[in-house]
């Protein structure tokens, strides 16, 4: 109810109802599908209101992610709104940084663990992100290999390019030989699976759009009530499958390894079969972890993504995160063919409490006399590269430690000198760190890898 003043001086009250239509869609599109469900149950005229999916839906579609991709190039301009706002709400929880989790198989050994999603144009694509390795400098290597859309039908359409050739031969009648049709599993909002579909069994149905996963074989959501889609949406918040889902899922399974009517060897014969579908496979199946707190805060100045060239010459990924009890770890993502990589921290602490300057006549020695690890210089000497002083200018300092002493817990006792394992972070006046240890005489500085959700520093894997 809203109230006015007349021309007499008083004040009248005017309903949601007399309000003109543009305005009553206006102040909808505000609302989530869960609060539009609730009041198109409020009277038969507000029903076809809230169906109206040029004006409802696209208004609710183009103020969440107008800015962010072409929602009228999704599925050639033809799907519908509503099936368009609940795919684009869960592949918004796509975006962002995510971690291959797991080891390395025979089909994708060495490639990188960090992957990154973003809006493209028309769907939501997939990068392997790793640092260059041509020791020029800190660039980072961006290499597209999945992608999501849909299809004019509103089918989910998954695509993932095992030889990274996604932009050179989409649209061509390559495609369809190169590219490999997968299906993406969202286990809650921090885990993915994506694997080959077989183009059977029910993950064919399962791991398309939600309607299919209801049954709807035209896999469209043009008939959908608004209830159906708070629904679907709702469901894709809870993390969880259905029980129905779930049934088929334990019958697929259990149809699969009891022998049936058949016998023993109505059973051994399929698992030949399936023997032989799993040799067939192009893909292994991957898993990806989301990760979450990605970029500093005020409250966590080092936390997220970082680069940086290491005692090897190399330039690396590493993961700053902090605990709920002060303390915070640092571990590099890296390769995956590395032995313990991902696993064993390059420095920790149990209290991220930062040291003001001004510092001592000691700590100022420790860290000057030090050289800062860069890229190699241009004449392909190894000599590691200098800071200017207005970019290593320190703010603030941090004690840490190295990973020796938590591997290895009895490493500290028994050296000669335990400062060793002892360390320092400089935190510069511009935001970015560097960190060393005593037993050293170096920095590693490191940089930021992406910023307000862009790359920093990235470059053509193919050199062009």
């Amino acid at each position: 109810m809203a109230n006015f003043s007349d021309p007499d001086g008083g004040m009248g009250s005017l309903s949601f109802s007399e309000f003109p239509e543009d305005v009553q869609l206006c102040i909808l599109s505000l609302l989530t599908p869960s609060d539009i469900c609730s009041f198109s149950c409020t009277s038969k005229h507000f029903v076809s209101l809230c169906h109206q999916d040029s004006k409802l839906w696209y208004s609710m579609c183009d103020r969440k992610w107008g800015s962010k991709t072409n929602i009228n190039k999704w599925g050639d301009g033809k799907v519908n709104f509503k099936l368009l706002y609940k795919t684009l709400n869960e592949y918004e929880n796509l975006i962002g940084f995510w971690r291959r989790s797991g080891g390395a198989t025979s089909v994708n050994a060495g490639e990188s663990r960090l992957v990154f999603f973003e809006w493209g144009s028309s769907c939501v694509t997939g990068s392997r992100v790793s640092p260059s390795k041509d020791g020029a400098g800190y660039g980072v290597i961006k290499t597209p290999f999945f992608r999501l859309s849909l299809s004019s039908r509103g089918q989910m359409i998954n695509y993932l390019d095992p030889g990274c050739l996604v932009g050179l031969i989409e649209g061509s009648d390559l495609a369809e030989k190169y590219l490999l049709r997968v299906n993406v599993s969202f286990m809650g909002k921090g885990h993915v699976i994506i694997e080959e579909s077989r183009g059977n069994g029910i993950w064919a149905n399962y791991s398309g759009s939600p309607d299919a996963r209801r049954g709807d074989k035209n896999g469209s959501f043009a008939n959908l009530s608004v209830e159906e889609i708070s629904g679907v949406v709702l469901e894709s918040l809870a993390g969880s499958p259905p029980d129905r889902i779930m049934s088929e899922v334990y019958q697929y399974f259990a149809n699969r390894t009891s022998p049936g009517a058949g016998g023993e060897r109505a059973w051994r014969r399929q698992r030949r079969r399936e023997k032989e579908r799993q040799a067939k496979r192009r893909w292994e199946a991957e898993h990806f972890v989301k990760i979450v707190n990605c970029s500093p805060t005020p409250a966590c100045p080092l936390q997220g993504l970082w680069k940086g060239i290491f005692d090897d010459l190399s330039l690396d990924f590493c993961l700053v995160t902090y605990d709920d009890v002060g303390g915070m770890v640092c571990r590099r993502i890296g390769d995956s063919t590395k032995p313990l990589s991902g696993s064993a921290p390059v420095f920790w602490t149990s209290d991220a409490t930062f040291h003001e300057p001004p510092f001592s006549p000691e700590e100022e020695v420790l860290y000057s006399s030090r050289l800062h690890l860069g890229p190699l210089l241009e004449t392909g000497s190894s000599i590691p590269g200098q800071f200017s002083s207005t970019e290593s200018a320190v703010s603030r300092m941090m004690f840490i430690n190295s990973s020796y002493d938590m591997i290895l817990p009895g490493l500290a006792e028994v050296s000669a000198n335990p400062r060793q394992a002892e360390g320092r972070i400089w935190l510069y006046k511009h935001g970015m760190f560097g960190f060393g240890f005593l037993r050293d005489n170096f920095v590693v500085d490191l940089k930021h890898i992406a910023r307000d959700g862009c790359l920093l520093d990235a470059v053509n894997p193919l050199g062009g």
